[in-house]
C-alpha cells in the first residue's frame, strides 16, 4: 500500500469524502487508533457507515439512527468485513474519531492520530482479511510517518478509558502485531 504524502490519500482506498474534519495543529502524526463500528449495531454491510461519516444518515432508516444521525463524526479509514478499504479523511487532516481522549498524558488524540475503523463489534471475531488489510495499512503509515511505530498503535479503549471499549475483546492484538513488518 502507498500513501501519497502530498494529498494524504491511501492510493488503494475507495474515497468517500467526509465534511467532518479540519486542519491539524502543527504536530506530527504519531499514533494509530483502532476502532470498530457496525450500523445498525451488530449488522454488517450496507451504506450506513458511509452515511454516518458524510452526515447523510437518515434517522428513519433504523430506530438506533435517531440517536446518532445528528453526530458529526468521521474516521480516516474503514476496513469492511470483506477487506474493502474506504478513506473518509486525508491523513494530513484531523478526523473526528477519538472524542475526549488522552495518550500518555497528551490530550486531544485527534490532533496527532490516524483513526481506523474496523467493521465489527467488541465481541464478534474479526475477519482474517481485516487483519491483513489493517497490517498493510499500518505498515504504509509507519513508512510515511516516522513518529508511528508498532508501540504507537492502540485501541479506542486505550485513549478513552471508561468511555469506549473498542475494538473489544474480539480483536486479537498479538495476531495483528505478528502481521506487521519488522
Amino acid at each position: 500500500m502507498e500513501v501519497n504524502i502530498i494529498s494524504g490519500v491511501l492510493l488503494e482506498a475507495r474515497q468517500c469524502d467526509s465534511p467532518n474534519c479540519d486542519d491539524r495543529p502543527e504536530t506530527p502524526i504519531d499514533l494509530v487508533v483502532v476502532h470498530n463500528i457496525s450500523l445498525p449495531p451488530g449488522q454488517f454491510g450496507g451504506p450506513f457507515i458511509d452515511a454516518l461519516f458524510t452526515n447523510a444518515l437518515n434517522p428513519l432508516d433504523d430506530e438506533y439512527f435517531a440517536d446518532i444521525a445528528h453526530l458529526c463524526v468521521s474516521s480516516h479509514l474503514l476496513i469492511r468485513r470483506d477487506g474493502e478499504l474506504v478513506q473518509y479523511v486525508p491523513f494530513h487532516r484531523r478526523a473526528w474519531h477519538a472524542g475526549i481522549s488522552s495518550y500518555r498524558g497528551r490530550e486531544k488524540c485527534n490532533d496527532f492520530s490516524v483513526g481506523i475503523e474496523l467493521e465489527g463489534t467488541d465481541d464478534q471475531a474479526y475477519q482474517e482479511v481485516q487483519y491483513e488489510v489493517l497490517a498493510a495499512v499500518v505498515n504504509a503509515l509507519i513508512k510515511t510517518y516516522p513518529g508511528i511505530d508498532a508501540e504507537r498503535i492502540v485501541g479506542h479503549s486505550d485513549i478513552a478509558h471508561g468511555r469506549k471499549t473498542d475494538p473489544g475483546v474480539a480483536f486479537n492484538w498479538d495476531h495483528f502485531r505478528g502481521l506487521l513488518d519488522d
